[in-house]
């Protein structure tokens, strides 16, 4: 069991996603599992029921799970995950792909509570990169 909350990545490209991956792992690299459901099985772009299931399970070390989706049916497709396969402590998050990844992570390395994750995460909306 870990004691970080996890962050599934779930994006339609896996180039995309496993590249925030690893500034992820920069960023935040003490504990916190972060894991990608991005494209399809067979290695094209969209997203997946099946990966998107597998990788919530997959992050869940028992302090909960933030789930980021990029956008329209990655959105979506987790809903319908969560809805068909409900596990407390999972949060659908409506955050930007980037900074909202970037922020739940590093908030989760210090050993943050799921809501405060979820809520870093969501922050991240009102960060402006210039003035």
């Amino acid at each position: 069991m870990s004691g970080h909350v996890g962050i599934v990545l779930v994006s339609h490209s896996a180039r995309l996603a496993e590249g925030l991956r690893e500034l992820l792992g920069e960023l935040a690299p003490d504990g916190v599992r972060v894991v990608v459901a991005a494209g399809t099985e067979d290695g094209g772009l969209g997203t997946s029921y099946e990966l998107i299931a597998g990788a919530i399970a997959e992050a869940d070390g028992g302090a909960g799970v933030v789930v980021l989706p990029d956008l329209g049916s990655s959105v979506l497709t987790a809903a319908t995950v969560l809805e068909d396969e409900p596990r407390p402590g999972v949060e659908l998050v409506d955050a930007p792909f980037v900074e909202g990844a970037v922020a739940a992570a590093v908030t989760a390395s210090t050993g943050a509570g799921l809501a405060e994750v979820v809520a870093a995460a969501e922050d991240a909306r009102t960060f402006r990169k210039l003035g």
